[in-house]
């Protein structure tokens, strides 16, 4: 997701968010072990949109 994407979204919006991105860094966690896993540079992405995401949700309390 893009900065400008995510400061669109609420606060509820965000935490779904969140949890699916951390669906799919669990998921891509068993792919690595088994060694299925394409792209490595996809873990960065997800855990840079996850930070993201909790400061979106900080700053709108």
């Amino acid at each position: 997701m893009k900065k400008k994407e995510i400061k669109k979204l609420t606060k509820d919006q965000s935490l779904r968010e969140i949890q699916k991105l951390k669906k799919d860094l669990f998921n891509m966690r068993f792919k690595k072990i088994n060694g299925q896993i394409q792209n490595m540079a996809e873990f960065t992405l997800i855990k840079r949109n996850i930070a993201r995401l909790y400061n979106n949700i900080q700053g709108k309390k």
